[in-house]
């Protein structure tokens, strides 16, 4: 495994955390620029701790979140974009029937519930990390500080397009919410199959 490969991992593991940052943009348009890096940093920094802790808790850890990690992962994401659906859908009605409606904005609860979310299965790569042994190009922090620069990096951009999108677009916060939902989704489906 060359480090490459890590940053390959990294940025496939960084999926859903660019779909979700996307969404929070989309759902936040005026997010101001510290709070836009704050989402970016969360995420990155779950990305790069969940594989240390694959890694250094090993096989046991593994059996025990492993199992229940899909239907965690959406639960969280499940609530969070029906939320937003309904906050969507709330606002497209007041738009056109004159009732004011606030815009939920994003907080540190609600970013730290879809970090975990969103990188629960970089578990199963610290996990991965621990079975290649002394196959791997660099030391297991250091891999783990890639995945999460990398994650960074791409979430930082999907929230600032996510940002362009909801200024643009009415009902940018319901696509959003979808997105959410179809994310967590996909992390049940591929848990369970």
């Amino acid at each position: 495994m060359g480090l490459w490969e890590i940053v390959f991992i990294g940025a496939a593991l960084a999926l859903d955390a660019v779909a979700v940052g996307m969404a929070d943009g989309m759902a936040e348009p005026k997010m101001p620029p510290l709070k836009t890096l704050s989402v970016a940093l969360a995420f990155g920094l779950f990305q790069g701790a969940m594989p240390l802790m694959g890694y250094y808790g090993g096989y046991a850890l593994a059996s025990v979140i492993g199992k229940v990690a899909p239907y965690i992962a959406f639960a969280v994401l499940a609530l969070l974009g029906g939320k937003m659906i309904f906050g969507g859908v709330r606002e497209l009605q007041g738009g056109r029937g004159g009732l004011l409606v606030k815009k939920e904005t994003l907080g540190a609860g609600k970013l730290l519930m879809q970090s975990i979310a969103t990188s629960i299965d970089a578990l199963a790569v610290g996990i991965a990390f621990l079975a290649e042994g002394n196959a791997l190009p660099a030391p297991v922090p250091l891999l783990s500080l890639v995945i999460a620069a990398v994650t960074f990096c791409m979430s930082l951009a999907a929230v600032q397009m996510g940002k362009l999108a909801g200024a643009k677009y009415d009902g940018a916060e319901l696509l959003g919410g979808f997105v959410l939902v179809l994310i967590g989704t996909k992390i049940l489906l591929e848990g369970v199959l």
